[in-house]
């Protein structure tokens, strides 16, 4: 008897972390995220190979993330004032079929034999400006997709256990499709899998929360959300930490080429399983970020992932064994995903109604739009100072922020603890 007890308690666990797909509207965008993402990183890998293998310059894999994510730096802010005023599923499915547009303009490129890197800035470029909005309205439609604030917690923890679904297998696939066939073929794919998320987002039947806001200065509305988030101190914090996490830590992304083929001494699959390693750390932050019932242990859960994470890029930054980096790619994985959605949940969690797409918008800013410019700094001083050090570094002053951080635990916790 005690043993189909057991079994019943597992299932009804398994369903407690699924809960948020009783909401139909987020169904529907869960199953057309499955295809979206796996197509996104596929791309990923193909086109950080490929800009690899045209340059052979870790300072091109900088400029290229610097291309790809700094529009989001000018326009995140902005686009969360509309985000408090437009149709949000409406931008949606807009910013979706741009970067539909651009997957299948690098495919046409490719397969024409006529690819340069300029070709390639310029669509990231295009891209960023598109992610710069995908972003902070994505963030905000949350709420309107699943109906009740009390499910947020358990969409922000699926969702990012899709994102990580798709960056553990996503890029596996990527470096057989790269070996076997090459880059264009990934960009296709990429192109075709939008499809899936447009149909979803276009099929769901939402009422606005925003319906009706008013439409008076942006630059009003804009400040208004800068002086709200960094006048009340737990958002404050909780935004300060991942800026610099945003800036110092994620630009390892970009450096993978280079480890994969000149530290590891590997090639295309290489890549795969070391982000593919990432990807698998994530989704298992993810999955025990679903499982988790209420926020108040969130602050200190928040600490305690930056420093893994911190600790993980650092080792990773000397490794010189494949092994070694894939469980410490693993790691930093798991810490990153656990900080960045608990920091995400928090924010939506306490942030008032009226500028929820402002905050978020911030949030989505403090590591797309900052992170670019930790690409180009860390892209540039890696050429002189070497990528191995440059990441030491860049790992380093993660760590003592997060230590910091550590000071701050009693305020935001007083502020979601109440």
């Amino acid at each position: 008897m005690n043993r189909f007890l057991d079994i019943d308690l597992y299932f009804h666990k398994i369903g407690f972390a699924f809960r948020s797909l009783k909401s139909r509207n987020f169904k529907l965008f869960f199953l057309g995220q499955i295809v979206s993402l796996f197509g996104t990183f596929i791309q990923s890998i193909a086109l950080g190979w490929l800009v690899y293998s045209l340059t052979n310059s870790a300072f091109y894999l900088g400029i290229i993330g610097f291309a790809g994510q700094i529009p989001s730096l000018i326009l995140t802010p902005i686009a969360g004032v509309y985000a408090d005023r437009l149709n949000r599923r409406k931008v949606l499915v807009a910013v979706q079929t741009v970067s539909m547009v651009m997957a299948f303009t690098m495919a046409g490129l490719y397969f024409a034999d006529v690819i340069k890197v300029w070709h390639i800035i310029i669509i990231a470029i295009i891209n960023g400006f598109a992610l710069a909005f995908e972003t902070p309205f994505r963030h905000a439609f949350l709420l309107e997709m699943v109906g009740e604030k009390e499910l947020l917690q358990n969409a922000i923890a699926l969702n990012s256990t899709l994102i990580n679904s798709a960056r553990f297998i996503g890029p596996m696939i990527g470096g057989f499709l790269i070996a076997v066939f090459g880059e264009g073929y990934c960009f296709l794919i990429n192109g075709i899998s939008f499809l899936a998320v447009i149909v979803a987002l276009i099929s769901m039947s939402v009422i606005p929360i925003n319906k009706g806001k008013g439409h008076g200065s942006v630059y009003r509305d804009l400040m208004e959300g800068f002086k709200y988030s960094f006048s009340f101190k737990p958002i404050k914090y909780l935004l300060v930490l991942v800026i610099i996490t945003g800036f110092f830590g994620l630009p390892y992304n970009v450096f993978m080429p280079v480890f994969a083929k000149d530290i590891l001494h590997g090639n295309a699959q290489t890549l795969g399983f070391l982000t593919g390693s990432m990807g698998a750390g994530a989704l298992l932050g993810a999955i025990y970020l679903a499982s988790r019932k209420g926020v108040c242990g969130m602050p200190k859960l928040i600490m305690i992932s930056a420093i893994t994470f911190s600790l993980a890029l650092m080792g990773f930054s000397l490794s010189v064994y494949p092994i070694l980096s894939m469980i410490l790619m693993f790691l930093t994985g798991f810490g990153m995903i656990i900080q960045f959605a608990s920091t995400n949940t928090l924010v939506q969690t306490i942030v008032d109604e009226d500028k929820r797409g402002r905050v978020v918008a911030l949030y989505g800013m403090s590591f797309m739009g900052i992170t670019p410019l930790g690409s180009l700094l860390l892209g540039s001083i890696s050429p002189w100072a070497g990528v191995q050090y440059t990441l030491f570094v860049a790992g380093f002053i993660c760590l003592i922020s997060a230590i910091t951080f550590s000071r701050r635990l009693p305020i935001i916790k007083g502020a979601i603890c109440k």
